[in-house]
């Protein structure tokens, strides 16, 4: 069984199509996404088609994505500025409404078994309500990651919302591939998984892309943020 696991894609469509083509060469039997389909990135409707168009994928709910399928939340909170505010308005308006109920369907997290690996898929760890995301740990150690994520019996999780890539083992082994369409650099981060009779080989894989497209989809579609974004997002490269 080959797993590959991609996390946060954030509208980037560029680097999400890298992505897909290297995976499509290498071959896979399944891809998770662990959420963040959309946000951040100029082409939040290109993205969601291209994603849900793809076989054998299948997605856990990120807190951008349920901001779409479920509404911002009201009123606005007080940690989420006017301009953020309006980047996710900009963000849910380029997408067809319908597509609510597609993408509300999909579950906060995902525990299964493959050839006797277990494995969890969440976004990040989750309060009592298993709907909301606890605060980002920036340079979490084994023992916060134990407890971010306790939940969970698994000997896999994968998990994304922070966006830098961590492989660090602990009670489990817990693997963040690094947000595919938010980095310093123009690649798109992915992890492949090997599982056969109960073991698992694990690589971590970068796909080259040009990043010119995405910048200028930011500045011809008037992005909301998009200054902010470029230095918080993309590493001040454009």
């Amino acid at each position: 069984m080959k797993i590959a696991v991609i996390t946060d894609v954030h509208a980037n469509l560029p680097a999400l199509q890298a992505a897909l083509q290297a995976i499509r060469q290498e071959g896979c039997d399944l891809i998770v996404h662990t959420g963040d389909t959309v946000g951040i990135g100029p082409f939040p409707a290109e993205t969601l088609d291209l994603l849900l168009n793809t076989p054998q994928l299948q997605f856990v709910m990120g807190n951008h994505d349920a901001w779409f399928a479920e509404g911002l939340p009201q009123p606005q909170p007080d940690w989420m500025g006017d301009g953020e505010w309006q980047h996710h308005e900009w963000t849910n308006a380029q997408l067809e409404g319908s597509l609510r109920s597609v993408v509300a369907q999909w579950p906060y997290q995902m525990q299964q078994a493959f050839e006797g690996v277990k494995f969890a898929f969440v976004h990040y760890g989750l309060d009592v309500t298993g709907r909301n995301f606890a605060p980002i740990l920036a340079q979490p150690s084994i023992a916060d990651l134990d407890a971010l994520f306790a939940p969970f019996t698994a000997d896999l999780v994968f998990y994304g919302h922070h966006h830098p890539f961590s492989d660090q083992q602990g009670r489990a082994r817990y693997i963040n591939p690094g947000s595919l369409g938010c980095c310093t650099t123009a690649l798109a981060r992915y992890t492949m998984i090997v599982c056969q009779q109960g073991r698992y080989t694990v690589e971590h894989r970068q796909a080259p892309y040009d990043d010119r497209e995405i910048f200028a989809a930011f500045e011809q579609r008037q992005v909301p943020e998009r200054s902010f974004i470029y230095r918080a997002f993309f590493g001040g490269r454009f």
